[in-house]
């Protein structure tokens, strides 16, 4: 948080709310030139600040209701080849490395649960996958987030 100061804290949060704000609709609303605004973007752009631009949809639309968390565990020398098999998988919409006794963290979605069956099945057959458990995601508790951590960053500066 230290490399972001009050104007960009104010920016963050503008986005926060209105992740589509125009550069002249955030002009507006902070009461700045478009000018610093589009220097400002660009320069959190480049910071890596911004994550994909890529709008978020629905799987539950696309046909696919269930989610789940698919723990894996593998030989860790065949880490890079496993992660790019499984980008193979379209029903693979997420994957994170993992310290600790499971490697991987895939996060899958299924049109029912023979599906979800078979997906497992495909990720428990590339060579290399030692084990996995799958736990379905009953319910989004708590989506993701940054607010709470833009205001504390505004209190601490």
């Amino acid at each position: 948080m230290a490399s972001h100061d009050s104007v960009d804290l104010a920016l963050l949060d503008a986005l926060a709310d209105d992740p589509r704000a125009t550069v002249v609709a955030l002009s507006e609303r902070l009461r700045m030139s478009r000018n610093t605004i589009q220097a400002r973007m660009t320069r959190l752009e480049r910071s890596g600040a911004f994550l994909s631009y890529e709008r978020s949809i629905s799987t539950r639309s696309l046909g696919f209701p269930i989610e789940a968390l698919v723990s894996v565990v593998l030989r860790q020398p065949d880490l890079p080849r496993i992660a790019a098999e499984l980008e193979l998988i379209p029903e693979v919409i997420q994957a994170q490395g993992l310290s600790g006794q499971v490697d991987l963290m895939v996060r899958v979605v299924a049109r029912d649960t023979q599906h979800l069956f078979a997906i497992d099945a495909r990720i428990l057959a590339i060579d290399g996958v030692e084990r996995t458990e799958t736990s379905l995601i009953m319910d989004e508790v708590i989506s993701h987030r940054v607010r709470p951590l833009l205001e504390q960053g505004r209190r601490q500066s």
